[in-house]
């Protein structure tokens, strides 16, 4: 089976390259970049692929599926598009466009609490059929009216977020101004100016907005009172009493996103979650921590079978897909790869990203002669 999709941009560092030439640096960076010295960003991706498949040729092979089954549901690939914050930033509809791609293709999509699109957008374009990140607001009344607005609107994924505690430093956002207050400076300007393609699409398309979050949002406040309230309305620190709650309220399936411990893993587990996402929240948060593929295999040693266990964080590819599965995995999600190809590409961006993925595993499995998503670790180098 073949995908199609644009041959001049056959792999997501050629959508990268693209993506860095048609977006402002402050947007691009803002998408590229982690967190102090960039350790763990770039650790993420190459202790990933340090992992190593063992291809079995005589093996007797009836063809490979991608096919996937998850919480009761068949995707038709094991991967989902992560939750990422400010899309329309960095691509002006970027979060409507992953959505249409995403059930276009029967993956998973999940929306950020902080992006650009409504939840009733989302739910509109792919008929209820996405997950949503929560970030935990400070006060139960605003959780609770974000929770009856997802269920209206037919999500039942419900996707809690524990590896924001505090806001990760990050130097680049800094000096482009886009720290809480967010500021547009001369610099910045300067780079609007050099990439008209994305200057007249936001202008066509009006400056992105949480939009979300505007029921809530005060009118008229300037960006440091934005900067404020956003502060105030939302607490990042994640606990079993304020998790409790959301689980006696909440009807769908919960997963708990950030997990970098076998202690978290194990609280998800006691207090009845549907699954965990092993990430570093692609080494924006902690530089000094470990990265994702090595968090992944202690927690799946121990919790395998407990709870639904999937990773994302240093996946950019479809063999970076089946590493991570051959490695503990039972699903994956990518937030970068999806980010750069609609950056490249717009409208197409989505479509062909997914398509590069869907291409490059299927390959990979037939390689390796491995038929079903659920037998990459049986090819594990150990």
């Amino acid at each position: 089976m073949s995908w199609k999709y644009d041959t001049r941009y056959p792999s997501i560092e050629d959508l990268r390259n693209k993506a860095k030439r048609k977006t402002p640096g402050f947007a691009f960076e803002y998408l590229d970049g982690g967190c102090n010295e960039d350790v763990n960003l770039f650790k993420n991706t190459d202790d990933l692929r340090k992992v190593e498949l063992i291809p079995q040729y005589l093996t007797r092979h009836h063809g490979s599926s991608l096919k996937t089954e998850l919480f009761g549901k068949t995707y038709d690939a094991p991967f989902g598009i992560a939750p990422v914050g400010l899309q329309g930033l960095m691509w002006p509809k970027a979060t409507e466009i992953l959505a249409a791609a995403a059930a276009k293709h029967n993956i998973p999509f999940i929306l950020s609490t902080v992006t650009t699109a409504s939840i009733e957008t989302v739910s509109e374009i792919t008929r209820g059929n996405f997950w949503y990140q929560l970030y935990h607001p400070a006060e139960n009344r605003l959780r609770d009216d974000i929770l009856n607005r997802l269920q209206a609107a037919g999500c039942d994924t419900l996707v809690l977020l524990c590896d924001v505690p505090t806001f990760g430093f990050r130097p680049r956002d800094i000096r482009n101004g886009l720290a809480m207050p967010p500021q547009m400076t001369l610099k910045n300007i300067l780079q609007i100016l050099t990439r008209p393609h994305w200057a007249l699409s936001t202008l066509v398309n009006g400056i992105p907005e949480f939009a979300t979050l505007k029921p809530y949002i005060p009118r008229n406040l300037d960006m440091k009172q934005l900067g404020l309230f956003m502060n105030q309305t939302f607490e990042g620190r994640l606990n079993e009493e304020k998790i409790k709650p959301i689980r006696d309220q909440w009807k769908g399936k919960i997963v708990l996103k950030g997990v970098a411990s076998e202690q978290d893993a194990g609280m998800a587990v006691r207090l009845g979650l549907d699954g965990i996402i092993v990430s570093n929240h692609g080494g924006r948060q902690i530089d000094a921590g470990e990265s994702a593929v090595h968090s992944l295999k202690r927690i799946s040693k121990e919790y395998a079978g407990k709870i639904k266990i999937m990773m994302d964080s240093g996946i950019r590819s479809g063999p970076d897909v089946a590493r991570a599965m051959a490695s503990g995995a039972e699903f994956t999600f990518m937030g970068r790869s999806f980010m750069y190809g609609v950056a490249a590409l717009g409208k197409r961006g989505g479509d062909h990203t997914i398509s590069i993925l869907k291409t490059q595993l299927q390959q990979v499995m037939e390689q390796l002669c491995c038929e079903d998503t659920g037998r990459f670790a049986e090819h594990l180098v150990r």
